[in-house]
């Protein structure tokens, strides 16, 4: 009998949101946004700035297709569009601040990580790049131990019996080994040279994801 995923969401949801919790803290301490800042989030949804408009002033959201902008109080002005995050379409420094949260894991090759990348810091005064750790022996989209660190024609067969989304069903496990590639640190430094690269830490011995963040 397979396990029910919906069983497992109330802890993941409370795990997700200390986390990102914790993430945003960091965020208004090092970066010191004000709400007359102009944001780019490439990549995010309009639900990861419900409320905190005391945060930023304003939120411009770049995707492969553009999403509903909810009227919500308390939220700061928000626009969504189409776009691509490796040939944005906007001038050198045309954001205060560029903002990205486990994207650049899914965009592609290594060349179309680079390119990502290379227009983020383009684009942004500021910058802050989040992405999930190779180090980390979790894999947090099979929500599994280890199977980042077996030869990707694996992960699949790894997956389907050994992590929660396999052993759920809960999400194709072949689109998650075609769309997803792991940095390494290492790589992570060669893409954001210019930036500072906080660790963030899983039990304080494990390194969970990396942020590339350049201040204001």
């Amino acid at each position: 009998m397979k396990i029910k995923y919906e069983t497992l969401l109330p802890f993941y949801h409370w795990l997700w949101r200390f986390w990102r919790e914790r993430r945003w803290a960091r965020f208004r301490e090092w970066m010191q946004p004000t709400t007359k800042d102009r944001l780019l989030d490439v990549g995010g949804c309009p639900s990861d700035w419900l409320g905190r408009g005391d945060l930023i002033g304003s939120v411009d959201m770049i995707n492969l297709d553009a999403y509903p902008i909810p009227q919500a109080p308390g939220s700061p002005e928000m626009r969504s569009f189409k776009g691509d995050g490796r040939a944005l379409e906007f001038g050198d420094h045309a954001y205060d601040i560029v903002y990205s949260n486990s994207v650049i894991e899914h965009v592609g090759t290594w060349e179309d990580q680079q390119a990502f990348a290379a227009e983020a810091r383009r684009v942004g005064r500021a910058l802050w790049v989040q992405t999930p750790a190779y180090s980390c022996p979790v894999e947090p989209h099979y929500l599994g131990l280890f199977i980042h660190w077996f030869p990707p024609a694996w992960h699949v067969r790894v997956a389907r019996w050994t992590s929660v989304v396999g052993l759920t069903g809960a999400a194709d496990l072949h689109s998650i080994a075609r769309d997803t590639r792991l940095l390494t640190k290492r790589e992570f430094k060669l893409l954001f040279p210019d930036c500072e690269i906080w660790t963030e830490r899983l039990f304080i011995l494990f390194p969970k994801s990396y942020v590339a963040l350049r201040r204001p």
